[in-house]
């Protein structure tokens, strides 16, 4: 290779494989997650946004077990609040060698370890040759401080997967830290190569499309004319998204979704003192208020929709809602964020087990990663935030789901901007979904055509 060519190849986005050929490949994968392993593996460093249900934890649990046969050193899987009791449950199930470890002492001989997000300060990066992320979209949850901590620690291992759901519905942010994560592009230096920010010193070319654009407080980064094909080029060089098997080219047979029917119940209130007429409440301060204004009638609607004998999810956004649906619903129990995380992690258990009839907690604690399709009702309190009612529904509403699941949306005529903002957002993450999906299998199907194959002759006049 020429200096020249070494040039070319340093200035190329797309990365290289940092892995290996695979050396164990089971027969309990389906033809897709084979497909997704196998090329996970390979890369060495990878993403695989899978919707919820396709199974990212038995691929996750045999990447990780390829890499403990290749390197001798054990792999860590990181995942939400009690989580982890079902990812061990899993290995189990497959017959991998998994245990669950809260102090960060390894045990001799140990293969996969596996806790939770907030124990990762107690383990060493030496002791691991790979790490996985479950639910890696959690990060940008945490605060800097705990988001930069596990990027610290994955960055100088040799073997990563990061494995969500949503990897990015309406927010580029996640891409560029995923990427971090991995050892590809920051999140800066993604913009800056792929974006350019229409509220800076770049000027706006009139007319020119961008379909796709990111949002972050206070600016607006569109794709710069030439990048859009470049940056999803380079996205599916690290990471593949699917939502079902055809995505994939695969058939969808025994991955089909129940019905999920959405109701919205709208709650009589008095209005604010200040108004003759109940309105729409007008600002986030306004929004807040009418909230905690009207705790006690949203509580009692909630009450009366979760009576009975089934299973039942209740979603809460405050401390004061939780307290009094606890009261209110017979036989509930409330996983608090002031409980400890072995009591948190008791109750969310014994809900996925089906021993709990009624749970109540904020998705922030328990929306991400658990497996509680047993239940097929959920309460929810509507707020901007898209991704926690997909991932709140999803713990449900999944594929393995065999019952109808149903939802029932509780609000008020002050939060009506509210519901129509999670709606909006609702609909915006689906399209930009399928939009990734498409950009990035039309991308893998590019071949790269510039490599020469012929030497070129220099002509005698020179």
């Amino acid at each position: 290779m020429t200096i020249y060519e070494e040039f070319l190849n340093s200035k190329a986005q797309i990365g290289g494989d940092h892995g290996f050929a695979p050396i164990w490949i089971p027969d309990f994968l389906f033809g897709f997650q084979k497909s997704l392993v196998e090329w996970a593996i390979r890369k060495g460093r990878a993403a695989i946004f899978a919707d919820c249900g396709l199974g990212k934890t038995p691929m996750q649990l045999v990447w990780a077990e390829n890499v403990v046969r290749k390197s001798g050193k054990p792999v860590l899987i990181a995942t939400p609040l009690a989580v982890s009791y079902q990812t061990v449950a899993e290995a189990h199930k497959f017959g991998i060698e998994a245990i669950r470890v809260s102090d960060g002492q390894i045990p001799n001989g140990a293969r996969i370890v596996v806790t939770n997000y907030e124990r990762l300060e107690r383990f060493k990066t030496d002791d691991f040759a790979g790490m996985v992320c479950d639910e890696s979209s959690i990060l940008k949850n945490y605060d800097g401080a705990r988001k930069a901590e596990i990027t610290e620690f994955m960055r100088l291992m040799p073997y990563r997967l990061l494995c969500t759901a949503t990897a990015a519905p309406n927010d580029y942010t996640e891409l560029g830290t995923s990427s971090e994560a991995l050892g590809e592009l920051g999140h800066m230096d993604m913009l800056t190569r792929f974006f350019r920010n229409t509220q800076g010193n770049a000027s706006h070319r009139t007319g020119q499309r961008h379909r796709l654009h990111y949002v972050e407080p206070g600016k607006i980064w569109r794709f710069k004319g030439h990048a859009e094909g470049h940056f999803w080029r380079w996205i599916c060089s690290w990471a593949r998204a699917i939502r079902r098997p055809s995505d994939l080219g695969f058939s969808d047979d025994g991955f089909v979704l129940p019905p999920l029917n959405e109701t919205e119940h709208l709650v009589k209130t008095a209005p604010r003192s200040d108004l003759l007429f109940d309105l729409p409440a007008v600002g986030l301060k306004e929004q807040r208020d009418e909230r905690r204004r009207t705790i006690s009638e949203r509580c009692e609607k909630v009450a009366s929709l979760a009576g009975g004998t089934k299973q039942v999810l209740v979603w809460c956004h405050l401390n004061e809602e939780g307290k009094t649906l606890a009261k209110l619903i017979h036989g509930a129990e409330e996983v608090a964020g002031h409980d400890s995380d072995e009591d948190k992690e008791a109750r969310l258990m014994a809900f996925a087990r089906g021993d709990l009839r009624c749970l109540i907690t904020k998705p922030k604690i328990g929306a991400w990663g658990l497996n509680l399709q047993k239940c097929a009702h959920i309460t929810f309190f509507p707020s901007h935030s898209y991704e926690q009612y997909y991932q709140g529904v999803r713990r449900c509403w999944r594929f393995g789901q065999t019952r109808p699941v149903h939802v029932d949306i509780v609000t008020t005529k002050g939060e009506e901007n509210v519901l129509k903002n999670l709606q909006r957002k609702a609909v915006q993450a689906d399209k930009m979904f399928s939009a990734l999906v498409a950009e990035m299998n039309n991308e893998l199907k590019i071949r790269r055509t510039e490599t020469a194959t012929k030497n070129v002759e220099i002509p005698p006049w020179l």
